[in-house]
């Protein structure tokens, strides 16, 4: 059997940018999806703590320190600058894995810079 379990999350990241004329996804900071694992191209879910809106998308590589969080497409409608999000990401895993898996938690401040990182 397999289980989808949590990856990895960011936690407390701030919508700096939104741009509905794109085709898709969300940019987010080099340094942060290098912390949380999360490649590029990778389906994410993202959860609004502001709107409690929800939608999932896949991440793109932003400029490295530059704090960008940018909802792209459809779903900039959904949220607004300013807004606090939580980006998971998932994985398929075995049994075996799944009973001693850590996921990587970076959580985020004031500029989308990083305040800590957590493997639980």
């Amino acid at each position: 059997m397999f289980r989808i379990i949590c990856k990895s999350k960011i936690h407390g990241a701030e919508v700096t940018e939104k741009k509905i004329e794109y085709e898709g996804s969300i940019t987010i900071d080099d340094k942060i999806l290098k912390e949380a694992d999360i490649l590029p191209g990778e389906r994410v879910d993202v959860f609004d703590l502001t709107n409690g809106k929800r939608f999932t998308t896949y991440a793109i590589s932003g400029e490295k320190n530059s704090g960008t969080i940018c909802v792209n497409g459809a779903a900039a409608r959904l949220v607004e600058i300013g807004d606090r999000l939580i980006i998971v990401s998932w994985a398929l895993v075995s049994e075996e894995e799944a009973t001693n898996f850590k996921k990587k938690v970076v959580f985020v401040g004031k500029g989308n810079k990083i305040k800590k990182r957590e493997e639980k």
